[in-house]
C-alpha cells in the first residue's frame, strides 16, 4: 500500500505539462502560483497574532528569538534573524539561528543533516535554549525529524515554542505550544517547497518579527525610528526619518542626530520636546522605549 502524499509532495493538477510551456507561459505559471502563499498566510493571520502576543512578554524579561529549520526554511529564518540588527537594532546575540547542518548549510545542501532528530535536540542544547526564549520552528513538510528533535528538547526546557508549517495537521504545528499552518498546496513543480510554501515561510516570518518589534516600541508610526545606522545609505535614512517625524529640516535633523549618536529615536524626541540628548534619553528609558509615550509624557506638562 503506497503512503498518501502530503499537501506539498502532491504534484499539482494544474501544470502536468510544465516542460512544454513557452518561457513566458512558465514564468506566469509560477508568478501565478504565489498568490496561495499570500492567501495562506492571510487565513494564518490570527495564529500568527497568537503567537506575537505569548512571545511578546518573555522577550520583554529578555528571552531571545530563537530559529529552528533545514534545508530553505532554516535559511529563511536565518535571514530574518540577521536582519533585525540593521532594521531595528535588535541585538544580535538574542537572534539565534539554529540550521541543520550548521553553518556550511547555508551555502549548500548538507545530505541527511535533516533527518536527525537528535542533532537537532543536541544544537537547541548547544544553545543554551531557556524559558525565555521563543523558538520558531520551521518545517514545510511539518515532520522533518531535526526540527522535531529540536521541538522536543525546546519544549523540555522551557522555551516558547511556534510550530510553522505547510501541511495541515502537521506534528510541528500541533506538537509546539501554539501552532501557524500556512496551508500552500501542491508545487508547480512536485516537492519543490522553495517555491510558494517557502514565500509564504518568508512572509509569516516577517510579519511576526516585524509585529514583534512593533510592540517593544521600536516602530513609531510606520517609521522605523530604532534602525542601526551601519553604512551610508542607512545613515541618510536616519537623517530622513527624523525629518519625517518632526518635520525639522535635514541640516537640524542631522545636527540632533549628530548630538545623541544617530539614534533616530532620541533626535525625534529631542526636535520635538525641545530636550538636549540626555533628557530625552532618560525620558525614553522611563517609558520602556515608546516614543509616542514620550512625546505624550511632554506634552501632558
Amino acid at each position: 500500500m503506497n503512503t498518501p502524499l502530503s499537501n506539498t509532495e502532491r504534484p499539482s493538477e494544474q501544470h502536468a505539462d510544465l516542460d512544454t510551456y513557452s518561457t513566458e507561459d512558465l514564468v506566469r505559471a509560477l508568478v501565478a502560483d504565489q498568490r496561495a502563499a499570500v492567501a495562506a498566510v492571510q487565513a494564518a493571520a490570527e495564529s500568527i497574532a497568537r503567537a506575537v502576543d505569548a512571545a511578546v512578554p518573555r522577550i520583554q524579561e529578555g528571552g531571545r528569538i530563537v530559529y529552528v529549520g533545514a534545508g530553505t526554511s532554516g535559511r529563511l529564518g536565518l535571514l530574518d534573524s540577521v536582519e533585525l540588527f540593521p532594521t531595528f537594532s535588535w541585538p544580535q546575540e538574542r537572534a539565534v539561528s539554529i540550521l541543520a547542518g550548521g553553518d556550511q548549510a547555508v551555502y549548500r545542501a548538507v545530505e541527511g543533516a535533516e533527518d536527525s532528530a537528535s542533532e537537532g535536540a543536541a544544537d537547541v542544547l548547544a544553545k543554551q535554549v531557556g524559558p525565555l526564549d521563543v523558538v520558531l520552528l520551521i518545517a514545510a513538510s511539518g515532520s522533518t525529524p531535526y526540527v522535531l528533535g529540536a521541538l522536543e528538547q525546546a519544549r523540555s526546557l522551557g522555551a516558547l515554542t511556534i510550530g510553522i508549517a505547510n501541511n495541515p495537521n502537521s506534528i510541528v504545528a500541533g506538537s509546539a505550544h501554539l501552532g501557524i499552518t500556512l496551508d500552500t498546496g501542491s508545487e508547480v513543480v512536485s516537492g519543490s517547497t522553495r517555491l510558494k510554501a517557502g514565500t509564504a515561510q518568508k512572509i509569516v516570518l516577517n510579519a511576526f518579527s516585524t509585529s514583534l518589534m512593533v510592540r517593544l516600541n521600536k516602530v513609531y508610526g510606520n517609521l522605523m525610528v530604532d534602525v542601526k545606522p551601519t553604512n551610508a545609505k542607512l545613515m541618510r535614512r536616519c537623517i530622513s526619518l527624523t525629518a519625517l517625524a518632526t518635520g525639522a529640516s535635514d541640516e537640524q535633523a542631522t545636527q540632533a542626530l549628530a548630538d545623541c549618536k544617530y539614534h533616530v529615536k532620541t533626535a525625534v524626541l529631542m526636535l520635538k520636546r525641545n530636550l538636549n540628548a540626555t533628557q530625552a534619553k532618560n525620558l525614553l528609558k522611563q517609558h520602556q522605549g515608546s516614543l509616542r509615550a514620550a512625546i505624550n509624557d511632554q506634552l501632558n506638562k
